[in-house]
């Protein structure tokens, strides 16, 4: 009867550690969500805002906030070349 305990123990044991595993490597990798849908997105999007009314309200402001969002981007790439070029030079 023990036997079958220990066996039982250890099972349990392993399945709450793949569990544990598995969940913290989830954590550590999450990813942001974002849309890619590309240049069908963009197409879809457009003909969207050009409906009017709250849904075109509403697509406007996502594109608008993919443009903003793609501007940031290039923006901070420029930043860290910026950074990298003063701390080359001593600054």
């Amino acid at each position: 009867m023990q036997r079958t305990l220990t066996g039982r123990g250890l099972r349990i044991g392993a399945i709450v550690a793949v569990f544990a595993t598995g969940w913290l490597c989830g954590a550590v990798s999450q990813r942001t969500a974002e849309a890619q849908l590309g240049e069908v997105g963009k197409a879809v999007m457009d003909k969207a805002g050009e409906q009017g009314g709250s849904l075109g309200a509403a697509a406007k402001l996502g594109t608008s906030i993919s443009d903003i969002q793609t501007n940031l981007d290039a923006l901070q790439k420029n930043v860290d070349t910026l950074k990298t070029i003063k701390s080359l030079l001593g600054g």
